[in-house]
């Protein structure tokens, strides 16, 4: 299936410890970039989760957000000194004493002392951690590849009602293209009769004329080509996959069949069918930017 280079995915995974969110969000790009934002102690984690959106998803700017709430039992401990405190509680009582100061000793005032007080982090354990976020990253993809699934289709069914109209062009060129031909032989026929009078027409003059015309106007392989181009467009559409630069090519390769048919025709009716044909293969184009 095609896929757009937009979209927007989001998973969620959760253990005792950890609560962890997973977004992606895209836009067009020619190739792959991805960028990671995360907790600074999630910074480990940059690398891994970029090549693992890379295993899945080939082109495309992507941002990458992960959050992430940590349960109770990850919270920081904090214990009392107590040994430290008892000690520091006496020298303030011995101060007062000694000096005569009012023992205004409160929980409040013993706090201000940071010894009185052990701080002890908890430690991640990275390779638990990255199995939670793998999860939920997993979940985000899924649903971002979804999203561009769902708008890869969309865009798709569109391109390829413009080849069928492109196609219907191409009958008519075919059609009309002999007929040019034709008006040019009895253009020129009557413009030679004009001279000549009374005189016979060189019938064999005349049939060389219209040859070099027919030659020099002749678009038969180019829309044959043509045609061979929206067919294999077609198919690279019907097959999916990561197939933009591709329809990209082929789209430019239909360009220049298209070129080279209004270049060559010399009839106002071709000329008009041609500026539809450029502007159904623009309109393509602009879409195809967009393809995975």
């Amino acid at each position: 299936m095609v896929r757009s280079m937009t979209g927007y995915g989001r998973g969620e995974a959760s253990n005792e410890q950890l609560s962890v969110t997973v977004e992606l969000k895209s836009v067009n790009h020619r190739f792959f970039e991805a960028s990671v934002r995360a907790p600074r102690q999630f910074a480990f984690l940059e690398d891994k989760l970029k090549s693992y959106v890379q295993s899945r998803v080939a082109r495309g700017k992507i941002d990458i957000m992960v959050s992430c709430d940590f349960g109770a039992a990850m919270a920081d401990k904090i214990e009392v000194n107590e040994a430290y405190a008892a000690e520091y509680i006496a020298a303030l009582k011995t101060l007062a004493e000694k000096f005569g100061i009012t023992d205004d000793i409160s929980v409040s005032n013993v706090a201000r002392n940071q010894d009185v007080f052990t701080l002890t982090k908890q430690s991640l354990d990275e390779e638990a951690v990255w199995e939670l976020v793998l999860t939920a990253a997993a979940t985000a993809v899924d649903n971002f590849i979804k999203e561009r699934e769902t708008e890869g289709k969309r865009m798709a069914d569109d391109v390829l009602s413009r080849t069928k109209t492109i196609l219907g062009y191409v009958a008519v060129v075919e059609e009309r293209s002999p007929k040019t031909v034709q008006e040019y032989r009895e253009r020129i026929e009557k413009k030679m009769k004009e001279l000549l009078g009374d005189t016979t027409v060189d019938e064999q003059r005349l049939i060389t004329e219209t040859a070099i015309f027919a030659d020099r106007v002749a678009v038969n392989e180019e829309t044959v080509r043509l045609r061979s181009h929206i067919a294999h467009f077609s198919e690279m559409c019907e097959a999916g996959g990561v197939v933009g630069k591709k329809l990209d090519f082929t789209v430019q390769e239909m360009n220049r069949e298209t070129n080279t048919i209004g270049s060559k025709c010399q009839d106002i009716e071709i000329s008009h069918i041609v500026v539809e044909i450029k502007s159904e293969i623009e309109k393509i184009r602009e879409q195809i930017q967009n393809i995975e």
